[in-house]
């Protein structure tokens, strides 16, 4: 058998075909629906958008709240927890002042009125604190012996002349120490202190000037307050006649005024650790009143109370007393009577009827060997017997 080879296209179909094709192409040309996939309706296309749009805002508006709930749950501990702390301080601050008022005190002196309507200030003219130590009980014995009335005669001078006198300490650093009830038992008999909430010592003498202003000026409503130490020798006609003559003057600050070099030397007994604020070596302080006796008038010792928190003190008091002065309207009294020598001086002023405030002797910062010389001091330079109770104020 004769094998039969693939059918040859004749020639002449040849252009029927390629037209056909050609027809057929342009055909699915120009109805391109019938091959296209079928598109999403346009509409729906958009509410696909919006709907994913949609839920990534959600999404991230759970997500924000979430942190935005978060940062208010911190931030409400953040400010309970600062009220808290707020609250402790408060409670641990009257605690502070509790305990100081709850320390072992002798009878009413220390007492601090608290409400005017209850314990009005009683008003006086004159309130004295007599500086004074632990071991200083010869010294006040000799006081109470010369120039300070005791007993009767003491109440009797706050009542008549409106002078109050008391002897200021404070307390040991150990509580109802020997030393404290030996300053109980004393006051018992006499009557006559003022206790300080202060630890005694003797660098912390502007401290205690600090608070005996503050606690006499809460218990006694007085126009002059003064400070003077258990060594000196005071007129008290005389004090009382002087502090008269400026009763009327606002912001008075009275003593002899000095301005001394500010010592550098820590070897030094009134050595100045904080020398340097007070410009070069060999400078000298501010004028202010020596330490052995002072007066300040009701609107100081005021200022003095009020601002007792933020007063700075320096080594020596009377440097701090003077400093808490400066940049004030304060009239500084320089009265050499305050400061008499005991040798000849005050003797010869007695003499002639016209007797010091005060005496003592600078080199010892007071009358040397008081104990021994305080009773002559007193006799040869004290005022007449009767110069306080005649003495019209």
């Amino acid at each position: 058998m004769k094998n039969r080879g693939p059918r040859k296209v004749s020639a002449k179909w040849i252009p029927f075909f390629c037209l056909s094709f050609f027809l057929v192409g342009m055909f699915l040309t120009s109805n391109g629906r019938i091959w296209t996939p079928k598109q999403p309706d346009s509409r729906l296309v958009s509410q696909l958008q919006h709907d994913q749009h949609h839920l990534r805002s959600a999404s991230e508006g759970i997500t924000t709240n979430q942190k935005s709930a978060e940062d208010k749950r911190v931030l409400a501990e953040f400010h309970k927890t600062q009220a808290a702390i707020q609250s402790i301080g408060r409670q641990v601050s009257t605690l502070k002042m509790e305990m100081a008022a709850a320390r072992k005190m002798t009878a009413s002196d220390i007492k601090l009125p608290s409400n005017k309507d209850h314990f009005p200030k009683k008003k006086m003219f004159i309130v004295i604190g007599i500086n004074t130590a632990f071991s200083s009980r010869k010294r006040r014995d000799t006081v109470r012996e010369t120039w300070m009335p005791q007993g009767e005669k003491l109440l009797q001078l706050e009542r008549e002349k409106g002078i109050v006198i008391r002897f200021m300490i404070g307390h040991s650093a150990k509580t109802n120490s020997l030393l404290d009830r030996a300053i109980d038992s004393e006051d018992a008999h006499h009557k006559d202190f003022l206790r300080l909430d202060h630890i005694e010592g003797y660098f912390e003498l502007s401290a205690k000037t600090k608070i005996f202003f503050t606690t006499a000026f809460a218990k006694w409503d007085a126009d002059f307050y003064i400070k003077v130490d258990d060594d000196v020798h005071v007129n008290l006609g005389a004090l009382a006649t002087t502090l008269a003559r400026h009763r009327a003057k606002p912001r008075v600050y009275i003593g002899c005024m000095k301005s001394g070099p500010v010592l550098s030397d820590r070897n030094e007994k009134y050595h100045e650790p904080e020398y340097w604020k007070f410009g070069e070596d060999g400078n000298k302080y501010f004028r202010h009143a020596t330490g052995q006796i002072y007066a300040i008038s009701n609107d100081l010792a005021s200022y003095i109370s009020t601002n007792r928190q933020i007063l700075h003190k320096y080594a020596n008091e009377d440097v701090s007393l003077g400093a808490w002065f400066i940049g004030l309207e304060v009239e500084h009294i320089d009265d050499p009577n305050m400061c008499c020598p005991t040798l000849l001086d005050c003797e010869l002023k007695a003499q002639a009827g016209d007797a010091c405030i005060a005496s003592f002797d600078w080199k010892c910062s007071g009358i040397c060997e008081s104990v021994e010389r305080m009773k002559y001091v007193h006799e040869k330079c004290g005022e007449k017997n009767d110069t306080l109770w005649n003495a019209s104020f």
